[in-house]
């Protein structure tokens, strides 16, 4: 090493001594936050902290455009109750992210060979025209996102990779986000007998939803059934036994939960004990071995049941808001005992409120985006939010 180099290095390590003294040792050990020491409140949480030990809201069929007026009429014609609970639409993914949003929802349709979806029976009866490049982005091939495939079609993100490359994008500008949910509907039903037929989800359709995740994520950047399992002999006591990933371990990352029923489930698992190879982890009853994530969306009659277990080490799920109900009453009973239960994901239809209705909307005060879990580890941070 020349004299040049030599100096170079005795400025570097100066200069990294210096900046070691400055900066406060930080009691990881700690009983809580507020004790770590100054500005370390963020790294005791990290290392004291599970994924379970968050609550945060997010946003329900995230993907949700508004139906078209025309259709809208028709549907009130056709199905007058049916109506008013479609009647609710989402800015894009991206922005709910910025707003807060720590839990999304999709759902998706297979399309293997493309182009299943790509004329709605909807637009046909009411001459209404097809959002820009939405033919073009129907004639690919992959999973489709949209709610009712003839009448609430219209997506801020079509297809599925995009939905996954927006949520991508994002984390990688932001990757001190907390862990963010992502669920996920198997939508196969056709419900009009003269318009589109949807495809029946089997275990090759499962196969190529996960192969899709896997197009757009690495191993890194999500967290997988097989990496919470470890060692452990099962899912279930992964979880209750040993716990989540830290909240270190699991910041900038996503999970993904197929919540659906037992037959689609059971699809899914395809023989499987705890879900082994999978992307998702799967809405299971307690008892099962690959029990990890639960959905339970009665919030005001399933409270005490959430609040078991999410003790227990569950992860849980529930909505704070249903089929536009509470926004139209500005009724925040349901919202009120979501937030309460400590069901570490809560969903919503107004992160922000719907000036047709009223002032509802359901997120966390202040403008926090995720603050300790009120059921497991609400004293341990001293009211500082996980993530402001």
């Amino acid at each position: 090493m020349n004299h040049a180099l030599l100096a170079l290095a005795a400025s570097f390590f100066a200069t990294s001594a210096l900046a070691a003294e400055s900066t406060p040792s930080c009691n990881l050990a700690a009983p809580d936050a507020a004790y770590a020491g100054a500005g370390c409140a963020q790294q005791w949480m990290d290392a004291n902290l599970h994924l379970n030990d968050i609550l945060v809201v997010g946003t329900h069929n995230s993907y949700k455009q508004a139906i078209d007026p025309k259709i809208m009429a028709l549907i009130a014609s056709n199905a007058a109750q049916v109506a008013p609970t479609l009647d609710y639409s989402h800015i894009p993914l991206d922005q709910q992210l910025d707003g807060g949003a720590r839990a999304i929802e999709l759902d998706v349709a297979y399309d293997p060979k493309g182009g299943l979806f790509a004329n709605p029976l909807g637009p046909r009866l009411t001459g209404t025209a097809l959002p820009d490049g939405y033919a073009d982005a129907m004639t690919k091939p992959g999973f489709k996102v949209l709610h009712a495939q003839d009448f609430d079609f219209r997506s801020n993100c079509i297809a599925f990779v995009e939905c996954l490359r927006a949520l991508k994008s994002w984390s990688a500008a932001h990757p001190r986000h907390v862990p963010i949910l992502i669920t996920l509907n198997a939508k196969d039903d056709s419900p009009v007998a003269m318009g589109t037929q949807a495809l029946k989800f089997d275990t090759p359709a499962f196969d190529a939803l996960d192969a899709e995740i896997a197009s757009v994520f690495s191993p890194g950047e999500i967290i997988t059934p097989d990496q919470v399992l470890g060692t452990y002999p099962t899912l279930r006591e992964a979880v209750l036994e040993h716990g989540w990933p830290t909240l270190g371990e699991a910041r900038g990352k996503f999970l993904f939960a197929l919540d659906e029923d037992e037959p689609k489930i059971s699809l899914y698992r395809a023989g499987r004990k705890s879900l082994e190879g999978r992307m998702m982890f799967i809405n299971a009853p307690e008892d099962s071995p690959a029990a990890a994530y639960l959905t339970l969306n009665e919030a005001l009659t399933d409270t005490a049941h959430i609040t078991k277990d999410v003790k227990a080490g569950f992860l849980v799920r529930t909505r704070a808001d249903a089929d536009t109900v509470e926004a139209r009453k500005n009724d925040t009973a349901r919202r009120d005992a979501a937030l309460a239960s400590g069901a570490q994901y809560i969903s919503t239809d107004y992160m922000e409120p719907d000036t047709r209705f009223g002032p509802y909307q359901a997120r966390l005060p202040n403008g926090t985006v995720a603050v300790c879990n009120p059921q497991r580890a609400a004293e341990r941070c001293s009211g500082i939010p996980i993530e402001p």
